[in-house]
C-alpha cells in the first residue's frame, strides 16, 4: 500500500473516530464533573486502555474473523504486512460481507438521527423532517428490504450480513437512549463514584462501535484502523478533559458526525455490490463534512456574540 494512502487513510480514521465519539465525550464529561478528581483520574486510565486498546483493539479483528473464520486472529492482525496471497484474498472475499453490514447500520443510524433526535439544525430540511418523525419506521423497513433485495441479487450471505447489521442499529440504539435516560441519574448525587465509572466503561464500549464499524468504509486493514481509531480515541479523551465548555463552542459537530455516517454507510453498501471507489473517497467525503460544519458552528458563534452585545 502506498505511503500516501496510509496517511489518508490514517488521518480519515482519526477524524471520523473523533467526530462519531463527540456523544460520548459529552456524557462522560458532564458525569465527570460530579465526579472527586481521583476518580476523574481513574476513569481517564482505565478508560484508555479499555476502550482504546480493548474494544477498539479487539472489536475490529472481530468483525473480521466472524466473517474470515477459516483465519486465525493473528493473521488477521498480520494481513496488511503479510504477502500470503491466500490470506489476502481471502479478506478481499469478506470485504463485501464486512461493508454491507455496516453500511445498513450506519445508515440507520443516520435515519434514526435526522428523524427522531432532537439537534441544532444547521439546514432548513433537517427542521422539516424531524416533524415527519412517524416515517422513520416505515422508511426503514422500505430501506432493510430494498437492501437485502439488492443483496440476494449478488449472494444470499450479503442479505444475512444486511439482516446483522440491521439488527445491531436497534440493539445499540436501545442502549444509547437508556444512556441518555440514565445520564440525569449519573450526573445526581444518588450513584456511587465506583457506579459512575463502571457505567460510563460499558457507555463507552457502546458508543465504539460507531467508530469501529465505520472503519470499513476506510480500509479493512486492522492495523490502519488500530493506528486510526486508537488516535481519535485518544483525542477524544482530551476533549473528554477539556469538558462540556470546549465541545459546546461546535454547535453543529453533531450534524458532521451525523452526516459522515450517513455518506459513509452509503459508500459502505455501494462497495459492498460489486462497485469500487478510489480509496481517497471516504476521507475527503469525512474531511470536507468536518470543514463545513466548523466554519458554520464558527459563524453561529459570531451570530450570538453580536446579538448579545
Amino acid at each position: 500500500m502506498p505511503i500516501i494512502e496510509i496517511i489518508l487513510t490514517i488521518l480519515g480514521l482519526c477524524v471520523f473516530e473523533i467526530v462519531s465519539s463527540i456523544d460520548n465525550a459529552i456524557i462522560n464529561a458532564s458525569v465527570l464533573k460530579t465526579l472527586p478528581e481521583k476518580f476523574r483520574k481513574i476513569f481517564l486510565f482505565w478508560g484508555i486502555l479499555f476502550a482504546v486498546f480493548f474494544i477498539r483493539g479487539c472489536l475490529p479483528i472481530l468483525l473480521v474473523w466472524i466473517a474470515n473464520p477459516s483465519l486465525s486472529f493473528l493473521q488477521i492482525f498480520s494481513a496488511a504486512f503479510s504477502s500470503n496471497e491466500a490470506v489476502l484474498s481471502s479478506l478481499e472475499t469478506s470485504k463485501p460481507l464486512l461493508l454491507l453490514g455496516g453500511g445498513a447500520y450506519m445508515v440507520l443510524i443516520f435515519l434514526g438521527w435526522l428523524f427522531l433526535e432532537e439537534k441544532n439544525f444547521l439546514l432548513r430540511t433537517e427542521k422539516f423532517i424531524k416533524k415527519q418523525g412517524v416515517w422513520f419506521y416505515a422508511i426503514t423497513s422500505l430501506f432493510t428490504t430494498l437492501i437485502i433485495y439488492l443483496a440476494l441479487r449478488e449472494n444470499p450471505i450479503l442479505a444475512l450480513s444486511a439482516s446483522i447489521g440491521v439488527s445491531a442499529f436497534f440493539i445499540t440504539d436501545g442502549f444509547k437512549k437508556n444512556a441518555e435516560e440514565k445520564e440525569k441519574e449519573l450526573t445526581s448525587g444518588h450513584l456511587s463514584a465506583w457506579s459512575k465509572i463502571l457505567y460510563l466503561e460499558i457507555l463507552d464500549a457502546s458508543f465504539s462501535i460507531d467508530g469501529v464499524v465505520g472503519a470499513f468504509a476506510f480500509t479493512i486493514s486492522v492495523p490502519l484502523i488500530l493506528i486510526g481509531n486508537g488516535l481519535g480515541a485518544l483525542i477524544v479523551r482530551k476533549l473528554t478533559i477539556k469538558g462540556l465548555d470546549f465541545i459546546a463552542q461546535f454547535a453543529y459537530l453533531k450534524n458532521g458526525a451525523m452526516y459522515s455516517i450517513g455518506f459513509l454507510g452509503i459508500i459502505m453498501c455501494y462497495e459492498s455490490l460489486g462497485h469500487e471507489l478510489p480509496f481517497w473517497v471516504s476521507p475527503l467525503v469525512t474531511f470536507m463534512i468536518l470543514i463545513i460544519v466548523f466554519l458554520a458552528s464558527l459563524r453561529e458563534n459570531r451570530k450570538i456574540k453580536s446579538a448579545t452585545l
